[in-house]
């Protein structure tokens, strides 16, 4: 088994995520550059960040709580993304 993060497709779905919240944000009003921005591209690099960490960590229980911040951190962008949705900042398409 390979300690690197990036086999993992967990890992690789999330870094996409990451890219995706990034391209998305950017059209956002600037007045939401240090607010719904900054917290939607924090919590969206939290997830494979904390994938990354857990796996270089060396035990499975290690690993599992890594596992359930990056799980709480993608709870806190699904809820960032349908606030995002309603104040029309996102289409349906794409939230």
């Amino acid at each position: 088994m390979s300690d690197n993060q990036k086999d993992l497709v967990v890992w690789q779905k999330a870094m996409d995520l990451v890219l995706d919240i990034y391209r998305i944000t950017k059209c956002f009003p600037h007045k939401e550059t240090y607010g719904l921005v900054s917290q939607m591209r924090r919590a969206a690099v939290s997830i494979p960040s904390n994938i990354a960490e857990g796996r270089g960590r060396f035990s499975s229980r290690e690993m599992s709580q890594f596992l359930v911040h990056a799980r709480g951190s993608l709870l806190e962008l699904e809820t960032q993304i349908e606030i995002a949705h309603a104040l029309e900042y996102i289409p349906k398409a794409d939230a």
